[in-house]
């Protein structure tokens, strides 16, 4: 099946910036059939660890981890772009492959000693998981595990992430 996903993803050349090739994963959104199964993969990367919350990078990020969480039984967590967060927050300044940005999550999202898994869409140079991983890491969690449903290997993105365990279901 990630011969089906990675069939029904979509490049979008020159987006957002002229010289990137934006993966588009918004059919894999609109089939409930993939949607599940990338859910599914997603989950079967914990490998049965005990999670208690699921972290979820904005804005894409939320839709698998949300769906993750959900699946887990667990509590989720947004880590969110600068100035989205309603209470006291922690943040983090990052690099973009085409920009620069910053992360933040509210102080009390995780407890100290929490076992957390994050996910996002895809990993590319790594920036953004890193900054979230940080975050969390902050608080005192337990990262149980970093996972994407694609990774664009070409750009080294794991290098930023250190020795945590990170999981990909298609690599480009």
């Amino acid at each position: 099946m990630p011969d089906t996903l990675r069939a029904a993803i979509r490049d979008v050349v020159d987006f957002p910036e002229p010289g990137i090739i934006f993966k588009d994963i918004t059919p894999i959104l609109g089939d409930a059939a993939l949607f599940r199964r990338a859910i599914d993969l997603l989950c079967e990367a914990t490998g049965g660890t005990q999670i208690d919350k699921v972290a979820g990078i904005d804005a894409r990020g939320f839709i698998f981890a949300s769906a993750v969480a959900d699946r887990l039984g667990t509590g989720f967590v947004p880590i969110r772009k600068k100035g989205k967060l309603p209470w006291k927050t922690r943040q983090r300044a990052y690099a973009l492959e085409y920009g620069e940005a910053v992360v933040e999550l509210h102080e009390d999202a995780v407890k100290p000693g929490e076992k957390v898994l994050l996910v996002d869409d895809l990993l590319a140079t790594g920036g953004t998981a890193a900054a979230a991983a940080a975050l969390l890491e902050e608080l005192g969690a337990d990262l149980t595990g970093i996972s994407f449903l694609i990774e664009l290997s070409f750009l080294n993105g794991r290098t930023k992430l250190g020795p945590r365990p990170i999981h990909s279901i298609l690599n480009y």
